[in-house]
């Protein structure tokens, strides 16, 4: 700088006309280049700065909920659901919230209660509610506590799509990594469901285990009212990589595939239920806790609290829904010609299941019990080809459809971005959970 400011002190002794040529013959003796747009007469002293201190008044703190932690969770509407049943499900312990709910005219919108759409709440640890939102079609419906008891208003939302991104690894469970990661609950069922017909999620985890993920979220003023559906993921357990994109094959329909195009989804998922643990494997010779005798057991016991929902393994129609001796309550579904899936003890059915009736893979079609010979709720599950009983856990699970040939350029486009996240993700330091 110092050589720089003598250089420039010496090209204003040359007339204006000689100062470019000045300036052509002493720059490569630098090595410096710089360029320097001056009008004669102009003043290059250094103008004075002055520093202004201002002191600001800022608004008083209040406290986040007198002090009380507040809790965020979603819910996905399922077919059969009441007002009551789905604040159960996301742990709203409010009857004041309830009774609100119940007469506020504002309120009755939430009463619309339309399978697939979601209900997000925030209550306190005791269970009181603090706020709610309801997104039905392009009206929000928002709820929120104050200090006369509830207010609510329902607008027209004008909703913000955002592309969000993750990392955790897993200490314990899934929930607790994508809780430990900030995640809402509906990101960890989503990635539990894109991976179950690889991944067990009862017996596969392993600590060090971790995940990334890229999914959508819906903001109306600034505020989440909605999480969206899971774009990519990278699931690494015990050391394997499992990676999936969503892909759009046709108008409203999509599915998640494998970077090179394979489908990733079964015929059958390995499991009928989200999250629970296996109490009794499949087995020649189990001794019965009700019988008191050894008998064979040929199905898969999953332990879980009464009420948990249970899905269909597969597409199929419903051949059976009764009540069936040793069983409980029993539902057959039968899949294609050969293959036959049976839930037993159930507490009860889907509203509007029967006989004969069409199932998509996923759809929930009933509780879990304790009906017939049980000592307990749990899932009794049985796979059957051709009549004869298979170990789910072992049998091969045939795969859909992968990309067609004519697909394959635009499933490249469309998903590159998401698979650049994710090796973006795969570099970063993760969160983790204990």
């Amino acid at each position: 700088m110092i050589l720089a400011q003598k250089l420039f002190d010496l090209v204003r002794k040359f007339p204006i006309r000689h100062r470019i040529v000045a300036a052509l013959i002493t720059v490569p003796c630098f090595g410096v280049v710089a360029a320097f747009g001056i009008a004669p007469q102009t003043i290059v002293e250094t103008v004075p700065v002055n520093t202004v201190v201002e002191e600001l008044t800022l608004p008083p703190l209040a406290p986040a909920s007198d002090g009380v932690p507040a809790f965020t969770r979603e819910e996905r509407i399922q077919r059969g659901d009441t007002v009551a049943s789905l604040l159960a499900r996301l742990q709203v312990n409010d009857p004041a919230a309830a009774k609100f709910l119940r007469e506020h005219k504002q309120a009755k919108a939430l009463y619309q209660l339309i399978p697939g759409r979601t209900v997000r709440v925030t209550t306190r640890a005791d269970g009181k509610l603090v706020s709610l939102r309801y997104l039905n079609g392009g009206n929000l419906l928002a709820v929120d506590r104050n200090d006369n008891g509830f207010a609510v208003e329902a607008v027209a939302a004008k909703l913000e799509q955002r592309v969000l991104m993750a990392s955790a690894e897993i200490r314990n469970s899934l929930f607790g990594a994508t809780d430990a990661a900030g995640l809402p609950d509906a990101v960890a069922t989503q990635i539990a469901d894109m991976f179950s017909t690889d991944i067990d999620f009862h017996r596969d985890l392993r600590k060090g285990d971790r995940f990334s993920v890229v999914y959508e979220v819906s903001y109306h003023r600034g505020e989440v009212v909605k999480t969206g559906r899971v774009l990519a993921a990278e699931f690494i357990n015990q050391g394997k990589a499992y990676r999936a994109v969503y892909f759009n094959y046709a108008e409203n329909q999509g599915a998640y595939y494998t970077p090179d195009g394979r489908n990733l989804r079964k015929q059958f998922l390995r499991s009928p239920l989200e999250f629970s643990r296996i109490s009794s494997g499949f087995t020649n010779a189990r001794f019965h806790p009700i019988l008191q005798q050894w008998r064979a057991h040929k199905g898969i016991d999953y332990a879980a609290p009464r009420g948990t929902r249970v899905k269909a393994a597969g597409d199929g129609v419903v051949e059976s829904v009764s009540r069936h001796n040793a069983y409980g309550n029993l539902i057959v579904l039968r899949h294609q010609s050969k293959f036959t899936t049976w839930y037993a003890h159930l507490s009860g059915f889907a509203k509007g299941l029967r006989k004969g009736q069409r199932i998509a893979q996923g759809t929930v079609i009933g509780y879990v019990g304790a009906t017939g010979l049980a000592t307990g709720p749990h899932l009794h599950y049985e796979f059957r080809i051709d009549g004869v009983h298979q170990n789910p856990l072992r049998v091969a699970m045939p795969a859909a459809p992968p990309i067609t040939p004519e697909q394959k350029p635009k499933f490249e486009q469309s998903t590159r971005q998401y698979a650049q996240r994710l090796d973006l993700l795969r570099g970063t330091n993760l969160a983790s959970l204990d």
